[in-house]
């Protein structure tokens, strides 16, 4: 079978000169460069955003009385929906135009933060995001493709470091602002933000972004697609609602899973036998391209489960208001944008493998060392440790995805980002899934001796969350129970933050040996 197409994308940049043949990028580029960051901006604050505000949703005066089944898929629906359709726009908007999907993506995005603002009920939340996450989905592989189209291969790496870097301000915004408006609003207000972002990216998108591309348009592959999406549903599905039920031997978890792969794998054979493909899977046969994927997952796997977890850390056990936590968290978007565009010229001098495996055993270092933090410990040492895990994110994340992009044919940026992304976002579904599920049951397990003193029909409901315990703590007059929920938390927590350690040191050797052996590629 031919090597996949590595060509560098010669379409031009929005100045209307061939971006291979041009100078240094133009203003009207970096302004270009600015409208794709704030259309990202509005998709990671959304990730981050609801992080300060699951306690809220959790009471049932001032917010939702969400369950933390509930909590959980309030974030993992926006996450899986947003997961199992970046491929179909990656797809989408090599056939009809970046900007186009990237216009109806901002729309569709800005119209369902609206209803999740307005939600009546934990349920019409969680329907509400999943509708958000359609958005995202349209938005994220057409800003990347765009960025392909806009700078040329010498300036590209530098431009992708700053929109990779992006993402750590939003790390940092989306608590801070969240925390703000809980501070003086309701609960819907931390979705109203991205509104005027929205608005913003509309108008920009407009004024700064190419149209069509000069591209050959490719067939629709609807057999490709619609077996991609319903297997990567299955699969998303079988691992969220696996961690949620702590049970992956259930039946419907198993047959889930086993769907999925199965789906995935005809995937795979039909788009080898297609003339046109949506996706060309050769290009899983280059090392490089497998191995920055891998290791771009097992990043977000990291850092999205340590997010969930820190939140319920600092507001639980350190009784911080949703604006403090959010201050607290800053430090982690300071190591991202340190680390991201200091790994540019860094990888260009050491390789990629080399930057990316230190940074990922950077990160690792970061989130394991969680361990040492307990109910009375300092702020300062941990933003030391969010520091190091930010670092470390922001110098893998910006080569992984430069590596990734460079072997993509011209007409298939937007398919190839989308890997990309879904890899990012398969990563933090597995994260929350699989560590609070590492974390809700060795909490079950610390805190059910302690239960003796809990009548017996409250027992189930106090071993469910930390949160319940606390609140049953305070009904029935036992402050010893606090204190012995904030314990088992910190012991739950040390375990997970060790899982995910490991996992983020796994993504390490992988693109270490990934590029060892794909010297030869190219």
């Amino acid at each position: 079978m031919a090597a996949p197409n590595t060509a560098p994308n010669s379409a031009p940049s929005p100045s209307g000169t061939s971006p291979d043949s041009a100078g240094p990028p133009t203003g009207r580029q970096w302004l270009a460069l600015c409208v794709l960051v704030l259309a990202q901006l509005a998709v990671w604050l959304d990730n981050t955003v609801l992080n300060v505000a699951l306690k809220t949703l959790a009471d049932p005066r001032d917010g939702l009385g969400a369950s933390p089944n509930q909590l959980q898929w309030s974030i993992s629906s926006y996450t899986l929906v947003f997961a199992v359709l970046l491929f179909t726009g990656g797809v989408l908007a090599d056939r009809y135009g970046h900007r186009n999907l990237l216009l109806t993506g901002m729309l569709v995005f800005g119209a369902a933060s609206g209803w999740a603002a307005y939600a009546g009920s934990a349920t019409e939340l969680i329907v509400a995001r999943g509708a958000m996450g359609v958005g995202s989905a349209l938005i994220m592989p057409a800003t990347l493709a765009l960025i392909a189209r806009v700078f040329d291969q010498r300036h590209r790496a530098t431009a992708i470091a700053i929109w990779s870097g992006s993402s750590g301000l939003a790390i940092a915004a989306g608590p801070m602002l969240g925390g703000a408006l809980l501070d003086h609003f309701w609960w819907g207000s931390v979705f109203l933000i991205n509104v005027p972002i929205v608005v913003l990216c509309l108008v920009g998108s407009f004024v700064y972004l190419p149209g069509a591309a000069t591209k050959v348009r490719q067939k629709f592959d609807p057999l490709g697609v619609a077996l991609s999406t319903a297997g990567l549903f299955a699969i998303v599905w079988g691992i969220i609602e696996g961690g949620h039920r702590n049970d992956w031997s259930d039946p419907a978890i198993l047959g889930s899973l086993a769907g999925g792969l199965v789906l995935v794998g005809l995937f795979v054979v039909v788009e080898l036998r297609v003339d046109n493909p949506s996706f060309d899977v050769r290009l899983f046969r280059n090392a490089r391209f497998t191995g920055a994927s891998v290791a771009v997952m097992l990043v977000f796997f990291g850092l999205n489960g340590s997010m969930y977890y820190t939140s319920f850390y600092l507001q639980g056990v350190h009784g911080q208001s949703p604006l403090t936590c959010g201050l607290t968290l800053a430090p982690v978007a300071a190591g991202v944008l340190l680390g991201a565009p200091l790994s540019a010229p860094l990888a260009k001098r050491w390789g990629v493998g080399p930057v990316v495996a230190t940074a990922m055993l950077t990160a690792a270092v970061g989130f394991g060392s969680y361990v040492f933090l307990d109910q009375h410990s300092g702020l300062g040492l941990f933003w030391v440790f969010l520091v190091l895990q930010g670092l470390g994110m922001g110098a893998a994340v910006a080569p992984t995805t430069e590596a990734i992009m460079a072997v993509l044919p011209a007409d298939r940026t937007g398919a190839g980002s989308a890997v990309n992304n879904s890899m990012r976002q398969i990563g933090g579904v597995l994260g929350v899934a699989v560590l609070g599920s590492v974390l809700t049951g060795v909490y079950r397990d610390r805190i059910t001796p302690k239960l003796d003193a809990v009548p017996a029909r409250y027992a189930d409901t106090a071993r469910e969350s930390a949160e319940s315990t606390r609140l049953l703590a305070d009904r029935l007059g036992l402050p010893n129970l606090s204190g012995f929920a904030d314990a088992s938390f910190v012991h739950a927590m040390h375990v997970a933050a060790v899982v995910g350690g490991v996992v983020a040191a796994l993504g390490g050797v992988v693109i270490w040996s990934a590029f060892r052996r794909g010297r030869g590629q190219g």
